[in-house]
């Protein structure tokens, strides 16, 4: 199935030009259930549903929703790989293609986070279904600690080229170092998606509104209990309120020919030590 469907989002790259592109954005501020996978696709079909009745056209959940993020073993105390590896779903797996096709009926951009099984190993990642239900965006988290013991670490940062834009995908941990968010930038990217599970609160809002405005992006922290969408200047233009269950929605306008001002400052010629392996 994804053979056929995975060009057209890469077809995009070469027919779409840089243009001006306008659409309402719905972050999921959803807990999922561990383990549970039926229990939480019923819950994001619902808020899903809700979200594109409001208008939106491009929606994302947190980190591990799918699955409940059960890859952590601070969170899943004597976490076991084979129990593990049991949740975990192919990108093409039932579970997926169920959202795929919610996805192509409601016509949106959707972005749901998973335990991904990927031949013989397991890796966090994230997925973005296009409208027609193919994959335009397939990112796998970069940076680990030592608290997902079962994960493989990613090595690819991918662009999207869709008709909304260029868009990247981070996940949680990697939005702690700097230089992810701007290999993104650097590439194109005009939003960054952020799914996360991990550490929120006030230092954490600021890391967010600095990675935008460092890299003149929208970007939009998805978390179940703090959501954050900010705009290229730094402004936070929407965010939960409380806790519980919600959607944040915002409008997003990404212009074509906006400068990234800092970017357009660097000297990369003097930045060899940035590069240096590490002793």
């Amino acid at each position: 199935m994804w053979k056929t469907l995975i060009p057209l989002a890469v077809l995009c790259s070469i027919v779409c030009p840089a243009q001006d592109a306008q659409f309402v954005f719905a972050a999921l501020n959803l807990t999922p259930e561990p383990w549970d996978k039926q229990a939480n696709f019923a819950k994001l079909e619902r808020y899903v549903r809700e979200a594109a009745a409001r208008g939106a056209k491009v929606i994302a959940t947190p980190e591990g929703f799918l699955e409940g993020y059960v890859g952590n073993e601070n969170k899943t105390p004597g976490l076991d790989r084979e129990k593990y590896r049991a949740v975990g779903e192919e990108l093409g797996g039932p579970m997926m293609t169920r959202i795929a096709a919610l996805a192509r009926e409601l016509k949106i951009h959707l972005s749901v986070g998973f335990a991904e099984r990927r031949g013989g190993e397991m890796y966090n990642s994230s997925v973005i279904f296009a409208p027609d239900g193919s994959v335009a965006s397939h990112y796998s988290k970069s940076h680990t600690a030592a608290d997902e013991p079962f994960n493989t670490k990613g090595a690819d940062f991918p662009v999207a080229q869709t008709p909304l834009g260029r868009w990247g995908t981070l996940i949680c941990f990697d939005r702690q170092l700097p230089e992810t968010a701007r290999i993104l930038a650097l590439k194109g990217a005009q939003f960054i998606l952020v799914p996360a599970w991990g550490s929120s609160g006030e230092m954490n809002d600021i890391m967010m509104r600095v990675r935008a405005y460092e890299n003149g992006v929208w970007l939009a922290f998805v978390h179940p209990k703090r959501t954050l969408i900010i705009d290229p200047g730094g402004k936070v233009v929407a965010s939960n309120t409380g806790d519980g269950d919600q959607i944040v929605i915002a409008p997003i306008h990404i212009r074509a020919g906006q400068r990234q001002f800092l970017i357009d400052q660097r000297r990369p010629e003097i930045y060899q030590d940035l590069v240096k392996p590490r002793k």
